[in-house]
């Protein structure tokens, strides 16, 4: 959807919310209309087009009557003379904070651009502390901008798509919104580096093609196991995003290397099913056992569920399949999004908390938060720690641990908490003593050695350190024994 009418709109809450609940969202595009009236887009559109697609982005999510009409006035504190006061008046306090989270900092209170840009960054990525609704407008607004980029100057389409990939689609990730992350990842890609895009376009429908025949003889054969089994299923062909297929391809991997290339979504009503379901494919399709994943037992870190088997298909292609229950689904495509559907009138609350409490990057942002007050070093630390490439680590209890690419076992032991790094005299990983400053690799089983009357972390490991969180815990005990 690059431009949406009131109409259309109207058309996708009616499915939904209340007549009441339409009608304020009527009267927000009203409001919306009159303050932009004569403002145009750089394609020469009216602008209200511009935040009614964002409401229409927001309303596929099944979104809140206060994040749609939030979504249509989003550009009115910054564009036009309303005020939060008049927000809040007309509508209620929440969409006037909402509206207020997504709007840019003053330029007149910055001594330079770059200064008011680092604000405004840190200012979008600390507003899921406050309000995740507040990202999620963010990411609505960004995904049309990006869609609609095409109208902007080279260096812009250069700039805006440098900070999605750096900012919007890491916190896409975070909240599992993968759909939109995928978008906005496949657009950055297209206007940086445009022949590369082409080109992996090009291959991606020529597999796509070439493949088509041989997914559909699975799907109908799968479909059959399971309908055989009397297990409810819902089965879609997937291919990677040109964004991932660059990503592997710029690893060194060959696209008939990608495993996980071609994909079929088998979702079934039930988390018994997705086992049943998975051992009447195995019986008759060879796994490659390595590529087996169980994200329901073990979650991701940003709470994706679904069971990863990739297997040999016809003609010894290689297949993934990912097996979830319909819910699961939804989390999968829209992540904390999907609440909204899934919980109705609660999702808000719901959302707030699982972010707070199941969510490890959340943590983390709250740390480095406090911990740095220049807004730049801030952006700095969150890129390198938790937008960076990550690596993902069991416990000894079978936990899975998200750090940053280059973290040790010093950071690793802290994240679980203060006490194991402070009392810490050694390590093993995958059964073999380590030093304190190994640094951690995908799937490394950790176990953290720990003595009660150990003297505590030495100085150095400040410098072995690469968490916020752990330099952070380090200098406290040191300040503290020191006095």
């Amino acid at each position: 959807m690059t431009s949406a009418t009131l109409e259309q709109l109207i058309s996708m809450v009616s499915e939904y919310l209340s007549n009441e609940e339409v009608e304020r969202i009527k009267r927000a595009y009203t409001f919306a209309k009159d303050m932009h009236e004569g403002q145009l887009r750089q394609n020469g559109e009216p602008y209200i087009v511009h935040p009614t697609t964002v409401a229409c982005i927001l309303a596929e999510m099944h979104a809140d009557t206060n994040t749609i009409c939030a979504g249509l006035l989003h550009d009115t504190l910054e564009d036009t003379k309303t005020t939060k006061e008049d927000i809040a008046h007309y509508f209620n306090q929440d969409v006037a904070n909402l509206v207020d989270g997504v709007t840019k900092l003053a330029k007149m209170n910055f001594s330079s651009k770059q200064d008011q840009n680092v604000a405004n960054t840190r200012k979008i990525i600390t507003g899921i502390t406050q309000d995740v609704r507040i990202i999620i407008i963010k990411l609505a607004d960004r995904l049309h901008n990006m869609r609609t980029l095409q109208f902007k100057s080279e260096f812009k389409q250069k700039e805006n798509a440098i900070e999605t990939l750096e900012i919007f689609a890491p916190l896409a990730y975070y909240i599992g919104a993968y759909r939109i992350k995928s978008e906005l990842e496949d657009l950055s890609l297209k206007y940086l580096m445009p022949t590369k895009y082409k080109m992996i376009e090009e291959k991606k429908h020529y597999v796509e093609a070439e493949s088509g025949a041989m997914l559909k003889e699975m799907l109908y054969k799968i479909q059959r196991l399971l309908s055989d089994k009397e297990i409810p299923n819902e089965i879609k062909v997937r291919t990677k995003n040109i964004y991932g297929i660059y990503k592997r391809l710029s690893e060194g991997q060959k696209l008939s290397d990608i495993h996980d290339l071609l994909a079929l979504k088998i979702m079934v009503d039930e988390v018994d099913n997705c086992y049943r379901a998975l051992g009447a494919i195995h019986k008759e399709y060879h796994p490659l056992n390595d590529k087996f994943k169980d994200y329901i037992c073990n979650p991701k870190t940003n709470m994706y569920r679904s069971l990863h088997t990739t297997v040999f298909g016809p003609d010894d292609k290689l297949v993934q399949t990912q097996i979830r229950t319909f819910d699961m689904d939804k989390i999968a495509s829209f992540g904390l999004t999907a609440y909204w559907d899934l919980l109705k009138g609660d999702a808000r609350r719901v959302m707030q908390e699982d972010l707070r409490d199941k969510y490890q990057f959340f943590q983390s942002l709250m740390e480095i938060n406090s911990m740095f007050g220049d807004n730049q070093e801030f952006v700095t630390q969150v890129k390198n720690e938790l937008f960076s490439d990550k690596v993902y680590v069991y416990t000894s209890k079978g936990d899975i641990i998200e750090l940053p690419k280059g973290a040790t076992i010093i950071d690793f032991a802290y994240k679980i908490h203060t006490d194991i790094g402070n009392t810490m005299t050694g390590a093993y990983v995958n059964d073999e003593m380590v030093p304190v400053d190994y640094e951690l690799k995908n799937k490394d089983r950790v176990r953290v050695i720990t003595d009660s009357f150990s003297f505590g972390p030495r100085e150095d490991w400040m410098e072995k350190a690469h968490t916020s969180v752990a330099k952070r815990k380090i200098k406290e005990f040191l300040k503290e024994t020191r006095n």
